[in-house]
């Protein structure tokens, strides 16, 4: 497989010495604005409420994984100098304001934002997230093609590594719906993977998949037990790596502690590479807010170790991002039109 430099380098930024992607995501700003919206009514949330608290997520969690996704309007400003500069750095490049319409949703970008942008801002990876579902009206579809074709594109141009997160979600009028950042529990699981057949091809540029359980997470066994239940869940993660042959991670969408170790366990044994996740780590200390110093000690300790427990589970199951079938045969560096062998290739993954 041929891969840019840059691309090759966000890569290696983004997982930790070994290959495995073990990455916090504070991005989220729909549910973190509702919560601290709840706590602090009549007056409205603003930057000066959310701010301090995604810098505290960042500085208290990202030492303990290989990389961090944050946002530009709400996070990244008061939490830079709060991510060690031995970790990775994703910033988000979608608006969370979609536009949700009787043929599905379609997904914009904010005003004056872009991957250039992102790129001069010292990130190792862009994120978009796509509201997507194949069955969606043809305009919508085509919509959210054309951007992700155009992010790949640009993403190329300025040689920084693309990560595709696709959910899918309940569409207007149906008994389930809503605009909450939450895992649909009514999806089907052919969606799933019918959405990310539509983004497998190449020329998407996608360098990461961020991908949802096929399953709803509540409804997955334990995968340690031997029973019929157990294989027929882990017949449709297997079906995700038939299906792309570069490097995926797993979202938590709000999914509680033990059912996201769950997925994380079916993932892995799929070939996953690590996950990306948020709530299943943070949204316990979270649930503290207002009270600053009780978040605190709920992120040092309980999120530390349910940390701790998905790294030593991503270390014993995940395969490292080389090993994901593109990677494997080996990676020739694209540079000014022209490939060269790499040094790197069939070699482990090695962290800037």
């Amino acid at each position: 497989m041929q891969i840019s430099a840059g691309k090759l380098r966000g890569l290696r930024r983004l997982s930790d010495p070994q290959g495995r992607f073990k990455m916090v995501a504070v991005d989220q700003r729909p549910p973190m604005l509702k919560a601290i919206g709840e706590k602090i009514a009549p007056r409205q949330v603003g930057y000066e409420d959310v701010a301090p608290v995604k810098a505290m997520l960042a500085r208290s969690l990202t030492p303990m994984g290989s990389a961090v996704l944050i946002d530009p309007d709400y996070g990244f400003s008061l939490a830079a100098g709060s991510i060690p500069a031995d970790r990775g750095l994703l910033i988000t490049l979608e608006d969370f304001r979609f536009e949700d319409t009787p043929g599905g949703r379609k997904t914009r970008l904010p005003e004056g934002w872009d991957v250039g942008k992102i790129k001069r801002m010292g990130a190792d990876g862009v994120k978009l997230l796509l509201w997507y579902r194949p069955d969606c009206s043809p305009d919508v579809v085509a919509h959210q093609q054309a951007l992700v074709r155009s992010v790949g594109d640009a993403c190329a141009r300025y040689d920084i590594a693309f990560l595709l997160e696709l959910l899918v979600y309940p569409f207007q009028g149906a008994a389930n719906h809503t605009t909450d950042y939450i895992e649909n529990k009514e999806k089907y699981p052919e969606l799933v993977l019918q959405s990310l057949r539509d983004f497998a091809d190449p020329s998407y540029g996608v360098d990461i998949y961020k991908l949802e359980s096929p399953v709803s997470a509540d409804s997955l066994p334990n995968p340690d037990e031997n029973t019929e239940e157990v294989r027929k869940a882990q017949e449709w993660f297997n079906k995700i790596g038939d299906i792309i042959d570069r490097p995926w991670v797993m979202l938590s969408a709000g999914a509680g502690m033990e059912q996201f170790r769950r997925v994380l366990a079916f993932a892995y044994r799929a070939g996953a590479n690590g996950y990306l996740a948020g709530r299943a780590i943070w949204w316990t200390a979270f649930g503290s807010y207002p009270d600053i110093a009780a978040m605190e000690r709920g992120l040092q300790e309980e999120s530390a170790r349910y940390m701790d427990e998905i790294n030593r589970l991503t270390d014993q199951l995940a395969p490292p991002w080389d090993q994901a079938p593109a990677m494997a045969k080996g990676v020739e560096l694209q540079n000014a039109g022209h490939s060269f062998p790499s040094l790197y290739a069939g070699f482990g993954s090695q962290a800037a």
